[in-house]
């Protein structure tokens, strides 16, 4: 049934069983290769589509539909439709498989719409084939966000599939779906073929070491992939051997420009085999190690690779524990020889007044070095009068840092703003901009894809 045309259908409800797994050949039908024509009303053509198939109208979804209407009709293109399903602002009802297949067949064949984020839904793997099968026939889509839509191996294994020959998506979001290591090896085999997707997010998909070593090994031959996000991985082992692959990857790639590596248990040996590679890479500008078990020793290795990497732009330390020690180690380096550095987040790793004093000190002599972000650390007076001093001399813009002085009885204090390298990587603000560039830094500085 999954294999076969819409026709073959049930008639009652015009959408295969919920119960059922879609075939991944199923997907591989020839895809219609003529020219996509322009849909009248995007609202109109779901309403009629909803009455056509029996399918219950979603609200939310006529609600933005009618929305990007208006944008249509205001001549504008390239229009990204936001369907996600964590919108605080207005009245929710999260899109299933079954409303997914039917939005699908809505935008099929409109010319306007160029990216879709439908996160925080619940599409599962019924949803997944459709995806797969929308990007057989949307010729114009560029980013899909399909963030913690409960897609498991087998949806991944459908929507890897189709992009060996998809040449038109460039960013693709998985985040949160556990499609394990089976789906990751689907993935990293169509690395080996795709030569078009810049960049892919398996951030907690609950990958194995055997689809992380596979995606090391793809990436030393793959030269269109710009950034990927591979954090949280499931691994056993205290080899850090996942860790060694990808700096083995890093000598060898010269196309990576961001890599996040959040939650793989680094250690001083990890970074040491990073930094190795990072001597002799050119292309990576964004490295994130956060959330790992990085110690102040680590931070020589890094320290001393900086003095001679002039690419790298943009660093997340957070939720690490550098100490003191640490921080003075990357503080001496930035002040005296590296000037290619331009963020650097140490959240969290057990600095104390000293070890942030000397960091606020080479913000006075980097003229490069623009954003830093500490909060979680030991304040002391000493710190905070040195990053108020920053922050009214001009020296550190506001915007370029998670921490704001206030004053009380005559002593200054440092409370926390929303700043961040990727403060809104998982979850929007109720109000306000979602994507505001001093809340999402690090993708801004080195931009790889125009979304989140």
């Amino acid at each position: 049934m999954w294999g076969s045309s819409e026709g073959a259908i049930p008639a009652k409800s015009g959408y295969p069983p919920p119960a059922a797994t879609p075939s991944p050949a199923s997907v591989w039908a020839p895809a219609d290769n003529s020219a996509p024509e322009p849909i009248g009303s995007l609202q109109k053509h779901y309403e009629n589509l909803c009455m056509e198939k029996s399918q219950k109208i979603n609200p939310f979804v006529l609600h933005i539909l009618q929305e990007v209407d208006e944008e249509i009709e205001k001549g504008l293109e390239g229009i990204t439709l936001n369907i996600a399903g964590n919108n605080h602002l207005i009245p929710v009802e999260r899109v299933t498989g079954e409303d997914f297949w039917i939005l699908s067949r809505v935008l099929e064949k409109n010319p306007y719409i160029n990216g879709l984020d439908v996160r925080y839904n619940f599409l599962g793997d019924v949803g997944a084939y459709y995806a797969a099968k929308l990007l057989q026939k949307q010729y114009s889509l560029i980013y899909l966000n399909l963030m913690f839509n409960d897609i498991g191996p087998e949806g991944g294994e459908l929507i890897a599939k189709v992009l060996h020959k998809n040449t038109t998506l460039k960013y693709l979001r998985m985040t949160g779906n556990k499609i394990e290591n089976k789906g990751g090896m689907f993935f990293a085999t169509m690395l080996q073929i795709n030569s078009s997707l810049e960049k892919l997010d398996l951030g907690d998909c609950d990958l194995g070491m055997q689809s992380v070593i596979a995606f090391a090994t793809v990436l030393t031959q793959n030269q269109t992939i710009k950034g990927i996000n591979l954090n949280r991985p499931i691994l056993y082992g205290e080899e850090e051997e996942s860790t060694v692959h990808l700096g083995h990857m890093l000598k060898e790639n010269h196309c990576l420009v961001e890599l996040h590596m959040c939650k793989h248990d680094i250690r001083n040996y990890g970074i040491k085999h990073l930094c190795d590679a990072l001597y002799l890479n050119k292309s990576l500008r964004y490295l994130d190690v956060s959330c790992n078990e990085i110690t102040r020793d680590g931070m020589v290795f890094l320290a001393d690779v900086l003095k001679s990497n002039t690419t790298l732009e943009v660093i997340d330390l957070s939720f690490n524990r550098i100490e003191n020690t640490g921080a003075k180690y990357l503080s001496e380096t930035l002040a005296s020889h590296n000037r290619s550095l331009k963020a650097l987040s140490v959240v969290s790793n057990n600095i104390e007044g000293e070890g942030l004093v000397a960091l606020s000190q080479s913000l006075k002599t980097n003229p490069t070095f623009s954003n830093i972000y500490i909060w979680g650390n030991k304040f002391d007076e000493a710190t905070c009068v040195a990053y108020s001093d920053l922050i009214q001399t001009g020296c550190l813009k506001p915007d370029n840092t998670d921490v704001e002085p206030f004053v009380v009885d005559g002593r200054v204090y440092l409370a926390e703003v929303s700043n961040g390298l990727k403060k809104h990587y998982y979850w929007t603000p109720t109000y306000g901009e979602a994507c505001y560039h001093s809340a999402n830094a690090g993708f801004n500085l080195v931009q790889v894809g125009r979304h989140l």
